[in-house]
């Protein structure tokens, strides 16, 4: 009998997990000086076998966080090892997606900044640039009203054109698409649920942007959404239900003011017209106001079905807005799948989003009727005329609305009916091959598609007195639109480690073409009845335009410490002549991390210093028509249309151009530092830039005569501009019970045209900015050597009690009179905006703030000046409501143009508080966190209207914005 002796050997299991405890699947745990290792599963649990027994040093390494190394000794079975892996303190290895394609942080050579989910803005937020409102120096995002799924302005260093667009250019999952109108709903990013996002990507410097070419003069916004992950089931579920209160009413006298003021001898009425005053105590604004509910719900489903990552989302808002029967609704379902096929040579990405809006539109000009409405008078008449509302009438004598007078505030909005409804689908397929043969060669290919259709209809029944007409009672109309846009882009891709050199080498050339459509088909407007035609709609037709693209790319590094990145586009767009149809838009960086130096080395203080100078060319070509070089005839409506004998017929009426007209071209040079220190607990960047914009695509006057029309686009002149962009970002503490971190970012701009003249002429300047109170009025102007759209006004003369005199300005060319007496004065933009974020975490709770502030931005007062004057007082056969300020003016006569109504409009707005707790695992569920929060908290200001934050700088009675009380539970399985 023989006998075989086997050595007995064990093994090493365990867990990685973070430390909030989710499981790390994909990390890899490796005995150290070994090939022996495995790779954690779906649940975070990895196993190693056949070890002898000994003692092993035993690695686990995950990206994004710090790796760690522990001892573990190994007998004749299977030890249990456990890891709990901490996020890197340092965001320098972070990948950032830039233009076709991602790089480290560290690598970066342009202005870019990176915002992720975990510093998104808190709160009820229902479209995506909210998120990061604040949050990044040199961008400026005002809402433009408090209405459900409004839009806002976004501006990136201040834009860089005048008549053309200054929004920047928007990339959602590499497919760029349009910010622009959506027939159905007020602003298109409202169709994007920004529970679906996981990052955003600002690129600020033309370096940066110029892969982007003609649509990126204004800066680059790309937004990546959330991915599925390889891992067990789960199912994450919140739930946000918010009221919403009106902040402020627009200051107007009371009732009894208003009797007060009517009998007043300063205010001049006739005996007949006192006999308007009424006897009612009737608040016009609190009557068209309420407090409004909104929900928000969302559910999301993640996991992998056989190594296949997936997640689905579905959202559900609705939300009502604060004035009466205005209401959103919105549905979305987004699905995201992403894999490794061939070994991880192919890689597929692909995500789809769909998107219903059901949007009840109130009749907003409710709004400026409750500013001016009598309030001496009932709301009801107490007969059945117009609804029963209380409406002024005419001198006729037959029953009928005063043509002139204002409408009933709620009548307006009780009979009014208007419904939108858009149905938007947006997705991509990206495909990257990594070449089997040759490791450092990939292809990369990306199929997007934006497809967007748009209806509505406004009815108004026969009752209204603000539709009143004779012939036909009431009106009904509709409308239709279809947009879509289908993008294509391949590139490839070598990347090469050359050792020996100690260089990188980073090569990319590529193609991109992206066809766009556009079709709005106005329907006919009807009576009420919906069958007699009271206004045919003129013909419309499709338009359409495509952008080709080749474009490369070069980024080398050497020695990790001497960077540089050049790019070319040639862009090529169908909107402009053969001749004048090619764009080319370069750009250079360089960087230097001064960090790596020995010299920088020694301060162990010190974590991060890179120099990062750039140059680039962008360019534009977002002008109104679609083909300004092109003669184009527009078909008229039945209101344009021409004399047959008893007959009218449409006609075509020739639209101006430009056969000259080519793309306008922005130049930017930057220069900045980007610095931590303490690990990165301290971080920052700051950056100087200037930006000169030459053949502005302008909306130019034309002499009379020498064209089709009295405007058109034109190469004509050129503007510069120059600023700081500073942001730090401070870990404040960070122990195992209490973190807190601190942000604070800052921006000085400053705009100056340089020319708007094609002979520059430094005195050709061009009245822009309308005003109520007359045809054709204006209150702002372009004029070279200033800053656009300063306002154009007389300076105000001032009594000695402080208060102004009515009809006296400053002499300021000395001729004895004050009429030609105009000067520019202040402008809307703010010199100065700054955000400041702060972020407490004490245990489970969790308490952060998210405040704004503007300097130096005025805003022209227009509810003010044309109501403030006893002459908006009375009319014949009706009165109407004045702002309070005539208390202290007593202004007989409109004072439109007097620098009075241009006020100090600088602010700190507190945008969001909110506190939350998180319960961890309790009742079988992964996680509960419940929170609490205020938006729009509180808004410091000297300015006089409802709201200080007006992008045009001209107030002409915003739809408030709320303030919203919310209370959140967001639940994991």
């Amino acid at each position: 009998m023989s006998v075989v002796a086997f050595a007995q050997t064990g093994g090493i299991k365990g867990k990685v997990v973070d430390e909030t405890s989710l499981a790390l699947p994909g990390t890899s745990v490796t005995i150290d000086g070994t090939t022996l290792g495995a790779t954690t599963d779906g649940n975070g649990d990895y196993a190693i076998t056949g070890l002898k027994p000994g003692n092993y040093s035993v690695t686990a390494k995950f990206l994004g966080y710090i790796a760690f190394t522990k001892t573990i000794t190994v007998g004749n079975s299977v030890t249990t090892a456990d890891f709990t892996l901490k996020p890197q303190n340092t965001s320098l290895n972070e990948v950032v997606v830039v233009g076709y394609g991602t790089q480290r942080k560290k690598d970066l050579t342009g202005s870019v900044v990176s915002i992720s989910a975990k510093d998104f803005n808190q709160g009820p937020i229902t479209t995506p640039e909210a998120l990061i409102s604040g949050k990044v120096s040199g961008v400026q995002i005002t809402s433009n009203s408090g209405a459900p799924g409004a839009g806002s302005t976004i501006r990136i260093r201040g834009g860089a054109s005048i008549s053309a667009s200054n929004d920047p250019l928007i990339v959602i999952d590499n497919v760029p698409v349009s910010n622009s109108g959506i027939a159905g709903i007020d602003n298109a990013l409202a169709t994007i649920n920004p529970n679906d996002i996981e990052s955003f990507n600002i690129l600020k410097d033309a370096s940066a942007t110029a892969i982007y070419g003609s649509r990126a003069s204004n800066g680059v916004i790309i937004i990546t959404t959330k991915k599925g992950k390889s891992g067990k089931f789960a199912v994450d579920f919140s739930t946000l239900n918010s009221l919403s209160k009106i902040v402020k009413e627009a200051p107007v006298l009371t009732a009894a003011e208003f009797r007060d003021v009517t009998s007043s001898a300063q205010a001049g009425l006739t005996t007949a017209q006192k006999g308007l005053v009424g006897t009612s105590n009737t608040d016009w604004q609190s009557l068209i106001y309420h407090t409004a509910f909104s929900t928000d719900n969302n559910i999301n489903f993640s996991g992998g079905i056989k190594g296949l990552p997936y997640r689905l989302s579905i959202g559900y808002l609705d939300q009502d807005g604060i004035l009466k029967t205005d209401n959103l609704k919105r549905t979305t379902v987004a699905l995201n799948l992403n894999h490794d096929f061939l070994h991880q040579s192919l890689k597929i990405d692909f995500n789809v989003k769909g998107t219903y809006t059901d949007r009840k539109f109130a009749n907003q000009g409710a709004i400026g009727a409750a500013v001016g409405f009598d309030p001496t008078q009932p709301v009801y008449s107490g007969n059945s005329n117009y609804g029963g509302y209380f409406e002024w009438l005419d001198a006729s004598g037959n029953g009928n609305p005063s043509t002139l007078a204002p409408r009933n505030p709620l009548g307006l909005l009780n009979q009014y009916n208007s419904n939108g409804y858009t149905k938007r689908t947006l997705g991509s397929l990206t495909l990257n091959y990594t070449f089997p043969f040759l490791k450092e060669l990939q292809a990369n290919a990306t199929f997007g598609g934006d497809i967007t259709d748009g209806m509505g209809n406004t009815y108004i029944p026969p009752t209204a007195a603000s539709n009143f007409n004779q012939t036909y009672k009431g009106s009904y109309s509709q409308y239709f639109s279809e947009n879509y846009t289908y993008t294509n882009d391949y590139y490839l891709k070598y990347t090469k480690d050359f050792k020996s050199i100690k260089s990188h080498l980073d090569v990319q050339a590529g193609y991109s073409y992206q066809y766009f459509h556009f079709y709005t088909k106005p329907e006919n407007t009807y009576a009420a009845d919906k069958t007699n035609v009271t206004s045919a709609a003129a013909v419309s037709f499709p338009g359409q335009y495509y952008i080709e693209s080749p474009f490369g790319r070069v980024n080398f590094t050497y020695d990790d410490k001497y960077l540089l990145t050049a790019t070319i586009r040639d862009d090529r767009s169908s909107r402009f002549s053969e001749l004048r149809r090619n764009g080319y838009f370069p750009s250079l960086a360089l960087a230097w991390r001064l960090k790596e130096e020995p010299f920088f080395k020694a301060m162990s203080s010190l974590s991060d210093l890179k120099l990062r100078v750039g140059y680039g060319i962008t360019g534009q070509q977002d002008i109104g028509p679609l083909f300004p070089y092109l003669a184009v005839y527009d078909p008229s409506n039945s209101s344009a249309g021409y004399q047959f004998g008893s007959a009218f017929t449409n006609t075509l009426r020739a639209d101006a151009y430009n056969t000259l007209i080519k793309w306008e071209q922005t130049a930017t040079s930057n220069i900045g530092f980007d610095y931590g220190f303490l690990n990165g607990r301290i971080n920052g960047s700051i950056d100087y830039y200037y930006k000169k914009t030459k053949d502005l695509l302008f909306d130019t006057p034309v002499p009379d005569g020498t064209n089709l029309t009295n405007h058109v686009y034109a190469n004509i002149g050129n503007l510069h501009s120059r600023g700081i962009d500073l942001n730090i970002n401070v870990n404040a503490i960070s122990t195992k019970d209490i973190s807190w971190n601190i942000g604070y970012n800052v921006s000085f701009n400053r705009i100056t045209v340089d020319n708007i003249s094609a002979t520059k002429d430094p005195n050709q300047s061009i009245a822009t900015g309308g005003i109520p109170g007359g045809v054709g009025n204006t209150i702002q102007l372009l004029k070279a050597g200033y800053t656009p759209y300063q306002f154009y006004v007389y300076q105000q003369v001032y009594g000695k009690s402080g208060m102004p005199l009515e009809g006296v300005y400053v002499d300021r060319n000395g001729d004895g009179s004050s009429l030609n007496d105009k000067y520019l004065y202040k402008h809307p933009n703010p010199t100065v905006f700054m955000g400041f974020n702060s972020n407490l975490a004490y245990k489970k709770w969790n308490l952060g703030f998210t405040m704004r502030a503007n300097l130096d931005n005025y805003v022209y007062n227009a509810v003010q000046a044309s109501n403030g004057a006893y002459a908006g007082l009375k009319f014949q056969g009706y009165l109407n409501n004045l702002p309070n300020s005539i208390l202290k003016t007593n202004f007989s006569q409109y004072q439109l143009y007097s620098d009075y109504y241009v006020e100090n409009a600088s602010f700190l707005r507190m945008d969001n508080a909110n506190l939350s707790y998180n319960f961890g695992k309790v009742a079988g569920l992964r996680s509960l966190r419940v929170t609490a929060n205020v938006q729009n908290v509180f808004v410091i200001t000297n300015y006089t209207g409802l709201d200080p934050e007006v992008s045009s700088g001209i107030d002409n009675n915003i739809y408030p914005r709320p303030r919203v009380y919310s209370l959140g539970v967001n639940a994991s399985f």
